[in-house]
């Protein structure tokens, strides 16, 4: 018996008659889909099967099946992988109200996707974030301005959701008869817009017209006119039972009522809620196999690793695994990934088309046409020639984490609403800047450090050294002074750093310009340690998305202060950043400033870390 449980047991995928090998028919590209994959998916065992029903699917080296991750993200840009092309959130994409353009948006999204997968293929490359199946877009009704996640949607309004939703799906799948450009994912279905701390256990009640009416219009738009190939199951229960097992919603309406031919996926952990949280299953066997019964094809998460145990218990026969399989592999070859480069239009797509200039334009277009004026009391806009002096005040005024919001790309340049106004002002007026507050947080005010920071070598900044692991081991890749730290490999790149697996030390020198309490904070995706004086006062070093920790130090004016801090990149999202809290009266003295000005510009609002930190 060969598979997962026999590593080193492997076979020749190929076959031999009268003394002539041929190729299996999944091999051949002449054939149906569904022919091949049959035949495929025949060939496995059960552990084989199994393990390819989990995001992180291993490969199966017997059969020429490679690994694949099906997790990535595209929400507003390919996310997590890298420099791309970074589009406005979705919520400021709604707010453009031009279904044209989300087509477009999505269109080079998915080609940008295409490059980058490509590429990581050529490298060797098959992590996560670097597939081609994108669990975007988010079509859940923002009814309630407390959800934390609702800038991630298109907003209140059914209709506006799934015009907006359709024109995304189909950019993102192309529209070669053959082949998808990508895959999308319409998520989360269903009924899934708050509250964010209890999703896990959480079991939404609405009536049938509300239902219909609100929650569901979009994601049958998204099937059924879309034609999108896969959907997320959501974390809650809906009426009593895990949307990730319900009977009612994946079987009846999905498949029965709207015909859907593709695979659902479940949200991350989704699986594990229904057994740990929803409690509707005893166990983690119980729990898989009611799943995939159901019609969950794929768990992001490891609980169906328990299927082999489940098919033994009896909870779940084989041919339903099957059933899932099939789904899953259909995708895969509707994508290309078994056929010759040269059948597959979208396998021909450079890595030069990566955030390149006309992308940059539409994103550029696409943030004019979603800004919204509400209101132009006095005329106040546009703003007169003659003036002096321009205060601009607000906390996420030169913040690049609020112009990203989430699921996002790294963008290979950026301009905050402070520099933009410093660009086409500065010229003929004074533009000052005064944060005026935080956005959640206690405490002092928090800055970048600033570049009166020294370096080793007394230039401002901090002295930067660069590795190609993320161990910080042996000769640095480069060594160079960065006056902030910022995501500043991004903004100055340097030469053979990759989009993963790399480490950063940066040492320097701060002096305290006014004495009491200061804070330090680093925010960082992945791990990062922080040392004052030989002191460790901050110590994350572990794989983790973007988290922000906190120290708080007395500080004597005049007095300098040795720094210290390592970071690493492991897979995904990259970004570290390094603020300073001085304390001060922040507040009086943005007030000071609005007082001699002749405008004051305000750049506020929620951001992801403000809405995080008031729960």
């Amino acid at each position: 018996m060969c598979g997962l449980l026999f590593p080193t047991c492997f076979l020749n995928s190929s076959l031999t008659i009268g003394g002539q090998t041929s190729s299996p028919p999944y091999k051949d590209p002449s054939l149906p889909i569904e022919k091949r994959v049959d035949d495929l998916v025949s060939r496995m065992t059960l552990e084989e099967k199994v393990s390819q029903m989990m995001n992180a699917a291993p490969p199966i080296p017997r059969l020429d099946v490679p690994a694949y991750d099906w997790w990535n993200e595209s929400l507003h840009g390919v996310a997590r992988a890298g420099v791309a092309t970074v589009f406005p959130q979705a919520i400021g994409l709604a707010a453009t109200w031009d279904t044209g353009l989300m087509h477009r948006v999505a269109d080079v999204i998915s080609t940008e996707a295409r490059a980058k997968y490509h590429d990581a293929i050529r490298k060797g490359d098959h992590g996560r974030y670097k597939g081609l199946t994108f669990w975007s877009p988010n079509i859940n009704i923002f009814r309630d301005p407390r959800w934390g996640r609702g800038h991630e949607t298109y907003g209140e309004d059914p209709y506006l959701t799934a015009r907006m939703g359709v024109e995304f799906v189909k950019g993102l799948q192309g529209a070669d008869p053959k082949y998808f450009k990508t895959i999308s994912t319409p998520k989360h279905y269903a009924v899934h817009s708050g509250p964010e701390p209890d999703r896990h256990r959480f079991d939404a009640t609405t009536d049938q017209r509300d239902l219909y009416e609100t929650y569901l219009p979009a994601f049958e738009a998204c099937v059924r006119e879309g034609g999108a190939y896969s959907v997320m199951c959501a974390y809650n229960r809906y009426l009593g039972e895990p949307c990730c097992a319900h009977h009612t919603l994946l079987k009846k309406i999905l498949r029965e009522d709207w015909k859907f031919p593709g695979y659902v996926v479940s949200d991350c952990g989704a699986v594990y809620d229904i057994y740990k949280f929803h409690k509707v299953a005893d166990g983690q066997a119980a729990a898989s196999a009611l799943a995939v019964k159901m019609g969950t094809d794929l768990d992001c998460g490891n609980d169906y690793r328990s299927l082999i145990d489940a098919v033994k218990q009896r909870l779940v026969q084989e041919e339903e695994i099957n059933v899932s399989l099939r789904r899953l592999f259909t995708a895969r070859f509707k994508l290309g990934m078994f056929d010759p480069p040269e059948m597959v239009p979208y396998s021909r797509i450079p890595i030069e088309e990566n955030d390149s200039p006309e992308h940059r334009r539409l994103a550029l277009q696409a943030a004019r046409e979603s800004i919204v004026l509400l209101k132009n009391q006095n005329g106040l806009l546009p703003l007169r020639k003659t003036l002096k002096k321009i205060a601009v005040i607000g906390p996420t005024a030169d913040d690049l984490p609020v112009l990203l919001g989430n699921y996002n790309g790294t963008p290979s340049s950026y301009v905050t609403p402070l520099k933009g106004i410093e660009r086409k002002l500065a010229a003929r007026a004074q533009v000052a800047y005064e944060q005026g507050c935080n956005l959640a947080e206690d405490g002092p005010i928090i800055r970048l450090v600033p570049s009166s920071a020294l370096s080793a070598a007394g230039s401002p900044g901090l002295n930067a050294e660069y590795f190609a692991n993320r161990n910080l081991e042996g000769a640095p890749l480069a060594t160079r002074i960065d006056q902030t730290v910022d995501s500043n490999w991004i903004s100055r790149p340097v030469q053979g750093l990759g989009d993963s697996n790399f480490s950063i030390r940066w040492t320097g020198k701060l002096t305290a310009t006014v004495s009491g309490r200061h804070s330090l904070a680093v925010t960082g995706d992945d791990g990062y340690r922080l040392w004052v004086n030989g002191s460790r006062v901050i110590d994350h070093w572990s794989t983790h998305g973007s988290e922000t920790r906190r120290a708080s130090i007395m500080m004597n004016s005049g007095r300098t202060y040795d720094i210290k801090l390592e970071y690493f990149q492991a897979t995904g999202g990259a970004d570290v950043r390094f603020q300073w809290g001085v304390p001060g009266d922040a507040a009086g003295k943005a007030v000071s400033l609005a007082r001699e000005s002749d405008v004051v510009v305000f750049v506020g609002g929620p951001s992801r870390r403000s809405l995080k930190a008031k729960k």
